[in-house]
């Protein structure tokens, strides 16, 4: 049995009932160990992208398309954040990188109207002094 059947069988009713599988775009940012793994396109990156410097968490931009061949470049030991405008993209790279061992990974729920909220200047402000504390 492959890695990718052993994790679909995962998925459960349960599973996914929990919500397992998503993060809230406010808990992601409160983590110290995150990575924000954006997985649009370049050009989708390159027009709107993101620097999450005042949470201290590294963004990562590796298109959908080339996350097999930069498998190497995801660190296993932080807690991942999987990112697209959508959540098509970055549900096919949860289920992919499950197959691969990656355990602490989730998607970002909400696509950019979540994220984008979280950058209001009430709740940046919030996150900051959060994280400096």
């Amino acid at each position: 049995m492959s890695e990718i059947e052993n994790v679909m069988r995962s998925l459960t009713f349960e599973f996914f009932g929990g919500g397992k599988h998503k993060i809230k775009p406010i808990d992601f940012l409160a983590k110290d160990d995150a990575l924000f793994l954006d997985v649009r396109s370049k050009e989708e990156a390159d027009t709107l992208s993101f620097e999450l410097l005042h949470h201290k968490i590294p963004v990562l931009n590796i298109p959908i398309t080339e996350v097999p061949d930069r498998l190497d470049d995801i660190p296993r030991d932080r807690f991942i954040g999987v990112f697209c405008s959508s959540g098509v993209r970055s549900s096919i790279v949860y289920i992919y990188l499950r197959s691969k061992g990656y355990d602490n990974v989730r998607i970002l729920e909400g696509g950019y109207n979540s994220i984008a909220e979280e950058f209001k200047p009430g709740k940046l402000l919030k996150s900051i002094k959060y994280k400096k504390q």
